[in-house]
């Protein structure tokens, strides 16, 4: 079965979406086509999740995921990520676990990211823009850290929640980095 639950953040709302075992989606409401992820996801059935402590081992995933926002929001380490479940073609998800190892604080380029690509010895070619394509089709914002994705100038380009909810999410970053 499928669940959703809206997190209150300093950026607005956020919906987590998830099963019994992994986290299958966050999306900021300010996502463009938002409802056209939610389709790509394929989810079918969502329910809204009402807490109860009877119910708190079965929405274990959802406790884990509240908790790592709430400690990124906060500017603390926010330790190890939820369970996930990403669908996606296998460059996707490849380009998504590149975006997994950018630090806290720090950013990459596409171009930087493609670099990594090549150097996995997976690809023989990379473009900028197939690496755009699958960060900007990131299942799970924040904790797949797509913002840090920035353009080889150093300039701040595409980002689903927007180009200002981009800026935030680095300068809190950078402000609260240790």
């Amino acid at each position: 079965m499928l669940y959703k639950k809206i997190y209150k953040s300093l950026l607005g709302d956020i919906l987590i979406v998830f099963d019994e075992e992994a986290l299958l989606g966050l999306y900021l409401y300010s996502q463009k086509e938002f409802a056209e992820k939610l389709r790509d996801s394929e989810i079918v059935e969502i329910y809204e999740v009402a807490l109860s402590a009877s119910k708190e081992e079965e929405y274990k995933i959802l406790r884990l995921t509240e908790t790592w926002l709430d400690k990124y929001f906060s500017g603390r380490d926010t330790g190890p990520i939820p369970s996930i479940k990403v669908s996606g073609s296998e460059f996707r998800k490849d380009v998504w676990d590149i975006l997994l190892k950018i630090p806290y604080g720090e950013t990459r380029t596409y171009k930087e990211v493609g670099e990594a690509l090549l150097a996995s010895g997976k690809y023989e070619r990379v473009s900028n823009q197939a690496v755009g394509g699958a960060v900007g089709h990131n299942p799970i914002s924040l904790i797949i850290p797509c913002h840090r994705v920035i353009g080889s100038d150093g300039s701040l380009r595409g980002y689903a929640g927007g180009l200002d909810v981009k800026r935030k999410l680095l300068e809190l970053e950078k402000s609260r980095k240790k």
